[in-house]
């Protein structure tokens, strides 16, 4: 079993490494001064650019539409490394993977434009009386003539205030409770307001349906098919996110680590307290169980497994994981750490989130014992 990365894996990370260097974390200071939940859409849209020109674009977009097509694994890794910064960077050239299963009209109006920028929708799933269960939701799309008049809310939805289209979900056949995608553009006339947020959720909204007509063309696969649809994508980023809390509990660990090599209290430096270091070993040692449950996860999805069961685990653990992390090296730097002349307070606030979208911590138990009770899984035979 080797778990060294290949030269091709280690090149990629290192040039993540160096832009994260270069363009983002000099911004951080600005940014949190700022104090805002993330980079406003033409800042964004500049260092994507940039990083366009390091070789960046497209991350898990196929080839054939200008895309890298990267493993699972590499991404994993590049989430790592755009994590350890507060700047709320990620890369551009992808687009929500709902959107290959449309038609040809379809890919050419929505999916190839959010590929290359020009435009930005959201996934509007989630309503205030269905949230983790997602099946529960009640807009509805009625059919008249050849269009559809859509009428409901969505809620947390992300970039919902800014997106210039939504893949709306409805109930087209109440009775069998038949679900249907949608591609709703803006100037149909949905209408959205910010939900103002403790963290770096960017911006989530509130969306409005108030008889929203749209013609049968907008239907995204099949007829009250589209809850098969949104499950697939759905959870598919579980991985990405055990990612970035590995990469922001590397970074907080390491502040923490420096901190307490040089402050000085009672005449010897923070470090030689049996604390601090309990502080700092745990730290690590939870940090290299996340790290490892991140990968194997990404690496279930690189070799065509059914990754749900090592995404759930990854999900679970690492959202805590972070959150103790962050709380330990706020803690080491005492009311320095409280202050926003440093991004711990940021963490602080930005990871609790993480523990609930995606699928609640709950959420991650419930499939994990689901699939043990049931003899999906044999415990420990994930690794199989």
């Amino acid at each position: 079993m080797d778990f060294a990365l290949g030269d091709e894996q280690r090149d990629i990370r290192d040039t993540v490494r160096k832009f994260v260097a270069t363009e983002l974390l000099p911004r951080e200071p600005e940014f949190l001064r700022r104090g805002e939940p993330g980079l406003p859409r033409d800042e964004l849209r500049e260092l994507q650019l940039k990083a366009r020109a390091f070789g960046f674009w497209g991350l898990s977009t196929p080839q054939e539409y200008g895309g890298m097509a990267l493993p699972a694994v590499t991404r994993s890794l590049i989430q790592t490394e755009l994590a350890t910064t507060c700047v709320p960077f990620r890369f551009g050239g992808d687009a929500a993977n709902i959107l290959f299963h449309g038609d040809e009209a379809q890919r050419a109006g929505y999916l190839v434009p959010t590929i290359e920028g020009e435009r930005l929708g959201c996934f509007a799933l989630t309503e205030p009386g269905a949230g983790s269960d997602a099946g529960a939701i009640t807009t509805s799309a009625r059919r008249d003539g050849d269009d559809w008049v859509i009428n409901g809310q969505k809620t947390f939805i992300t970039h919902g205030h800014d997106a210039d289209y939504a893949i709306v979900f409805a109930v087209t056949d109440a009775a069998q409770r038949g679900i249907t995608a949608f591609l709703v553009d803006r100037s149909a006339g949905w209408t959205s307001t910010p939900i103002p947020t403790m963290g770096s959720w960017h911006e989530p909204a509130t969306l409005f349906f108030d008889d929203v007509r749209v013609p049968a063309t907008a239907v995204l696969g099949e007829v009250h098919r589209g809850f098969e649809l949104a499950m697939r994508w759905v959870g598919s980023g579980r991985h990405a996110i055990a990612a970035q809390c590995v990469g922001i509990a590397e970074r907080c660990l390491r502040m923490a680590v420096d901190y307490a090599g040089i402050r000085r209290t009672f005449g010897k430096v923070l470090g030689s307290n049996q604390a601090i270091q309990w502080m700092i070993a745990d730290s690590e040692t939870e940090l290299e169980a996340g790290r490892w449950l991140a990968l194997r996860a990404a690496w279930d999805t690189d070799r065509g497994a059914d990754a749900r069961h090592a995404g759930a685990m990854a999900k679970l653990y690492c959202t805590g994981m972070v959150g103790r992390v962050v709380d330990r090296a706020l803690q080491i730097h005492g009311g320095m750490g409280y202050t926003r002349e440093l991004p711990l307070e940021w963490w602080y606030r930005a990871v609790r989130v993480t523990r609930i979208f995606e699928g609640t911590d709950e959420v991650q138990r419930m499939i994990l014992s689901r699939d043990l009770l049931r003899g999906h899984t044999r415990i420990g035979g994930h690794l199989a």
